[in-house]
């Protein structure tokens, strides 16, 4: 009987491994298929159809795709603005292109640097004569932004407009660690360092609340000066400052309350929307209500590769936080980053390093072991310019010190020059439960920090007098880059973050200006021609199988994404809740010293929330 148990047991797992073995096949020759590059012919005329079902960001992260398979929910895309506005320069001078459509029903944001550059783009398509249509069920901050720049903005009769300026609330833990007798120890420089402040009180500082207010008021008047340029007729100031008031008189019509006030211009179903763009571009193959002839956003793309002719400039992305180690893209891994630029210098083809940065910091060891590899190529001879997206706050702005110059946007979110550590310890919460410590040492520093019994004060002094050192470290390297003296640098930085505009005033900024003026000034610092330059992407290859699983389990489908207002806030109020968790995570689970920039980071939406599902700070988000 033992024999018949182990031969069915053989044999099921060879039926097994044969099954395994042809799904994989099955996998390789669909990939092979669909990974095919687009063929010229394939693309008739219609709408580019920008379909933007997730975020906008600098450069798009590598989420695991196995783990949608196997359930953990669809992937969210990631839209690189650097394609989206290559996509619509290309459309811009070509035939076939009818017209650009944005579809926002999906649009989860991005930051307000990223969608001004995609709006600029859409504004030169439109004065080359080619139409922009955008609709949605309803735009909230982000969505309306971007629609702003089209020639017609349609909404859903059941949906609306409804913006609310930047702000809001932010977790503070301090009074629940005193709860469960958790202690998060402190070290830091800068006033306004506000990073650790969720952990130590129950409140913001007055010099926190102070230096963001200021931040999100030279940020909030760009943006209604941005939608105003572009969208003059749009009668903003009543429904921003009144709301319950207008929609109140509106019978709560929200849909109506914006075609009013001149926010769109027209109220229609998906199909009447699809109908009238079909009088532009063309119908669609299909006879289904509202289909019109569309051209593939993945496809144009494909077809539209840029050329890599004349010299090259490199162009190497640092975006996300900064972390010691490697890392994919999207999070900027000081191994993984420095061994990209050291390669790419070792190939000795480069005329000049493009830098372009959106990232709150991270680990002050991994900015300044990026900051050497930025140096390296400064050292060689090549022109530095550094292009800051975003953010690029206190490690972000550390990394950016070798340049010969600095370009930000008024938008961009920068400074937060200072760094800070924080380790938790857990002794009174022990003793809640009648564990106490006791041992013995033979150095004041034996056995610290102690997250039993808590860091002596030795260690505390310690800790303390090293931070204050790396602190002095930034202030010397912002100094020498800025031809400022110690005493200047430290009047402006103390953890404060300013935006692009100011920061320029105060010489933290050469000049404002984005990635295509970065360029340019690279260009000309390496005696180029105009025109005579390519960029050259410094980058890891992508997992071209991987990038397939996520695009096969990646949900585009306009039906099954739907935002109403409703439906926008409680995805503001997810991103909020997970970045949150991934924060406190992230600053309880590093390996050491931060200069980082929190409150910048929850002003952006995307970011890395893979560490909110772990560790104690997330089980404690739980418990409350």
């Amino acid at each position: 009987m033992s024999f018949v148990k182990g031969a069915w047991k053989i044999l099921v797992g060879i039926k097994d491994a044969l099954a395994l073995l042809l799904l994989l096949m099955f996998f390789a020759l669909l990939f092979a298929i669909l990974s095919a590059r687009p063929n010229a012919a394939d693309i008739k005329d219609g709408a580019l159809m920008l379909k933007l079902q997730g975020t906008i960001v600098e450069q798009p992260a590598t989420p695991d795709p196995f783990g949608a398979l196997l359930g953990d929910g669809p992937v969210v895309r990631e839209y690189a603005v650097r394609d989206l506005i290559r996509a619509i320069e290309t459309a811009k001078d070509d035939a076939r292109v009818k017209a650009i459509v944005l579809d926002l029903d999906g649009f989860a944001g991005g930051g307000q640097v990223s969608i001004s550059a995609v709006g600029r783009a859409l504004d030169n398509a439109k004065k080359a004569g080619k139409p922009v249509y955008a609709y949605a069920t309803a735009y909230a901050n982000d969505g309306y932004q971007l629609a702003s720049h089209a020639s017609e903005i349609w909404v859903d009769p059941m949906g609306g407009a409804m913006v609310a300026g930047p702000g809001g609330s932010s977790l503070y833990f301090g009074n629940a660690l005193d709860k469960f007798g958790v202690k998060a120890n402190v070290y830091r420089v800068g006033t306004y360092k506000s990073a650790v402040e969720p952990f130590t009180g129950s409140k913001a500082s007055e010099p926190a609340k102070e230096a963001l207010s200021a931040l999100l008021e030279e940020i909030w008047g760009d943006w209604l000066a941005g939608v105003k340029s572009v969208r003059p007729k749009a009668n903003l100031q009543p429904i921003i400052m009144q709301p319950a008031e207008m929609v109140e008189a509106a019978n709560g019509n929200l849909a109506q309350l914006a075609l009013n006030a001149g926010m769109v211009d027209k109220l229609g179903s998906r199909q009447a929307f699809g109908d009238y763009v079909a009088k532009k571009a063309g119908k669609g193959l299909d006879e289904t209500p509202g289909s019109f002839a569309q051209i593939d956003y993945d496809d144009w793309l494909g077809e539209n590769e840029p050329e890599d002719e004349g010299d090259a400039i490199g162009l190497i992305t640092i975006a996300g936080t900064i972390t010691d180690g490697e890392a994919g893209p999207g999070t900027a891994g000081g191994e993984t980053v420095s061994k990209l630029i050291y390669d790419a210098l070792a190939e000795d083809d480069l005329k000049a390093l493009v830098v372009r940065v959106d990232s709150p910091g991270g680990s002050v060891l991994a900015s300044e072991q990026i900051r050497l590899a930025i140096q390296a190529a400064k050292d060689k001879g090549l022109p530095v310019v550094v292009s800051m997206a975003n953010l690029a706050a206190s490690g972000g702005y550390w990394i950016s010190t070798p340049a010969d110059a600095i370009f930000a946007e008024p938008d961009t979110i920068t400074g937060s020059i200072g760094i800070f550590g924080i380790i938790p310890s857990f002794n009174e919460a022990l003793n809640k439960i009648g564990v106490t410590t006791d041992g013995v040492t033979t150095t004041p520093l034996s056995g610290q920090p102690d997250i039993f019994a808590g860091p002596n004060a030795a260690f505390n002094r310690v800790a303390q007098s090293s931070i204050e050192n790396g602190y002095r470290d930034f202030l010397t390297r912002v100094a020498k880059s800025r031809n400022m003296t110690l005493q200047q640098v430290d009047a402006i930085g103390q953890g404060r973050v300013w935006a692009g505009g100011t920061a320029r005033q105060l010489g933290l900024v050469d000049r404002l200006g984005g990635l295509d003026e970065a360029l340019a000034d690279a260009a000309q610092r390496a005696k180029l021609k105009t025109g005579g330059y390519h960029v050259k992407t410094i980058e890891e290859e992508p997992d071209a199988f991987a990038k397939f699983l996520m695009d096969a389990t990646r949900s585009d489908d306009p039906k099954t994404v739907r935002l109403d207002l409703f439906g926008h806030a409680s995805l503001r109020q997810q991103q909020m809740m997970w970045q949150a968790a991934a924060t406190a995570q992230e600053l309880v689970g590093t390996t050491g010293v931060q200069a980082r920039c929190i409150e910048c980071e929850l002003m952006v939406p995307g970011g890395n929330v893979s560490a909110a599902r772990s560790g104690w700070a997330a089980l404690l988000a739980k418990w409350l």
